[in-house]
């Protein structure tokens, strides 16, 4: 199979289900039929997480937030499994249509109609105060492994290299030092644009013209001007004081602006990575096309869980209820941020599945400088092709690719602390009550502080980073696609209280409920088998005892959550 010819159907199918499919789903769900004004309009809290943003700068806040590393480290995982390209694609397409994309419209839908709320309160408002408090519990304790995981990710594509006597080798650090230069340089321009846009009032237009030059402008001065060589730890904190002051300043001065310049680097990188593809059009074949025979891990539902952001992921429902929701100008705005997003993913996704084959071709043609690490296998690889064509272009295309990719993480990274501080805030508010954020006494108006909950947050995020947070990594996908069965349920639930159909939701959560419950099944068997041999330290132990606390979670929920869709209640949207 030509990988080219590969990337242009998986394209075309996924532009047929964003056209036919998801125009079919807000004709269902009736999005944008609503004549009243978004959350982003309603809520006053002083622009800290209530902003109305145009449909452009929010696309580029919830593609960056949604993105991360998943759709480039989901199909290099997968391959290095052993899982073939047609095996992948299948699943990158029809889940992004039929799964990811009815995931993320759904979620961002129903917070929209819920003021703006998260999925813990979208389940209390329709399941029960129980399911709540479970899911929440369950999510921030997902988004504290995501903050420990991102930042440090983001310290190694930072950090400087120190040779066996601990002497900084500065040819080693070049690239790292250069990303974290133009890294930072790109906090200040977002921090610049935002002032400019919102206290200044200068028109978007010009203001994005002057930032993408800006962003060019600090590529160059990162490239040749990079002073600062810090090490892993001492990047940890670095980070973590930023994702702290991130997750509590306005959202337009800082996440906003930020992740809306971002989405240019990301959109280049995307570019990049089809006329790679175009240029190089490699073939597939050094991938099976199903499984390979040396594989030992079974498809279902391995596959499934190893190929999440790129076709569905619980993350992005935390995104779409979380962030999104509260900056949404319109509700027609739902179908091309939170659906055509999502298939937006799934294209860098089938392009990094054929970085991966031509990585394993080059790999086989040079075993003495192969490429290994996601990282390597994406930007390496893509770089590689477009270098066939034009010598001499590698160096600089594959520093842009290791800066986008980093991009990507720190990007989620921020957004992952401010979701994980909105659920430690509403773990303690019963709203069915009437309880608010503003209006609670007692240890819980000192919990639900956002300073608090935020430095709470942060430092758990950052000690688990520093402390292996890579031996309990495994159960990652398989809790990110139980959030993913949640969040459907939630919005699957409300569908049914107020008289939509949610056929379409209902079976996907269906789905994945069983590949979750399947895949937690066979990971805490290999753990106790780890334990067994006598040799485990304390990370089988946790995957072991949390995997059998997910499965129980898993079927609570499920049980509950049946129970409310055999008897829906004819509810009004009200």
């Amino acid at each position: 199979m030509n990988g080219l010819l590969l990337l242009i159907i998986c394209v075309a199918l996924l532009a047929c289900g964003y056209i036919f499919y998801g125009g079919w789903l807000c004709k269902q769900w009736g999005v944008g039929e609503s004549n009243e004004e978004t959350p982003a309009h309603t809520v006053d809290d002083g622009g800290v997480d209530y902003v109305p943003a145009k449909a452009a700068v929010l696309m580029g806040h919830h593609f960056s937030s949604i993105a991360g590393a998943g759709p480039i480290t989901g199909p290099i995982s997968a391959a290095g499994l052993g899982f073939g390209w047609l095996a992948c694609a299948l699943w990158i397409v029809l889940g992004g249509i039929f799964f990811g994309g009815v995931h993320d419209m759904g979620a961002l839908f129903a917070s929209v109609r819920h003021g703006g709320k998260s999925i813990g309160e979208i389940i209390s408002a329709n399941m029960s105060r129980r399911a709540k408090k479970l899911f929440i519990t369950f999510a921030y304790l997902t988004l504290i492994l995501v903050v420990a995981a991102f930042a440090s990710i983001v310290a190694t594509t930072f950090k400087a290299t120190y040779d066996d006597a601990g002497v900084l080798d500065k040819a080693a650090s070049a690239t790292n030092a250069q990303v974290a230069m133009v890294s930072l340089l790109f906090i200040v321009i977002a921090i610049i644009f935002g002032f400019a846009v919102y206290r200044r009032n200068v028109p978007m237009g010009l203001a994005t013209i002057i930032g993408v030059v800006a962003i060019v402008l600090i590529i160059i001065i990162g490239l040749n001007f990079h002073p600062i060589y810090l090490s892993e730890k001492t990047w940890m904190w670095v980070v973590g004081v930023y994702i702290a002051i991130a997750s509590v300043t306005p959202v337009w001065i800082l996440l906003q602006p930020r992740d809306y310049l971002s989405s240019f680097l990301l959109y280049a990188m995307l570019f990049i990575a089809i006329v790679a593809v175009i240029v190089a059009h490699p073939s597939m074949s050094a991938l099976p096309v199903i499984q390979s025979a040396e594989s030992t891990k079974p498809v279902f539902p391995v596959l499934f869980t190893t190929i999440a952001c790129g076709a569905i992921s619980g993350f992005h429902s935390l995104v779409s209820s979380g962030t999104t929701s509260k900056q949404l100008d319109k509700e027609k705005d739902a179908k091309p941020i939170a659906y055509g997003g999502m298939l937006l993913e799934c294209v860098l996704a089938v392009a990094t599945l054929v970085a991966v084959a031509y990585a394993y071709n080059y790999n086989a043609q040079n075993p003495d400088a192969p490429l290994t690490g996601a990282t390597a296998i994406f930007g390496g690889g893509l770089a590689h092709m477009i270098d066939d064509a034009i010598p001499g272009s590698f160096t600089v295309l594959n520093i842009l690719l290791v800066l986008t990719y980093s991009a990507f993480c720190l990007t989620s990274l921020d957004t992952a602390t401010r979701l994980a501080r909105f659920m430690f805030q509403e773990f303690w508010i019963d709203s069915d009550q009437g309880e608010t954020a503003e209006n609670v006494t007692g240890y819980k108006k000192f919990l639900c502080n956002p300073y608090v909950a935020t430095i709470i947050t942060v430092v758990l995020g950052i000690l688990l980073g520093l402390n292996g947070y890579a031996k309990i990594w495994a159960l990652f996908g398989s809790a990110n696609q139980l959030l993913a069965a949640i969040g459907l349920l939630a919005v699957a639930t409300w569908l049914g209280n107020v008289g939509k159909n949610n056929k379409m939701v209902v079976i996907p959560m269906a789905f994945m409920l069983c590949v979750t419950i399947a895949s937690l099944i066979i990971n805490t068997k290999d753990q106790f088998a780890v334990i067994a041999g006598g040799e485990a330290d304390w990370g089988p132990w946790v995957q072991a005892i949390v995997g059998i606390l997910l499965i129980v979670l898993a079927i609570i929920l499920a049980i509950e959550g049946v129970q409310h869709l055999m008897k829906p209640k004819a509810k009004a949207e009200a």
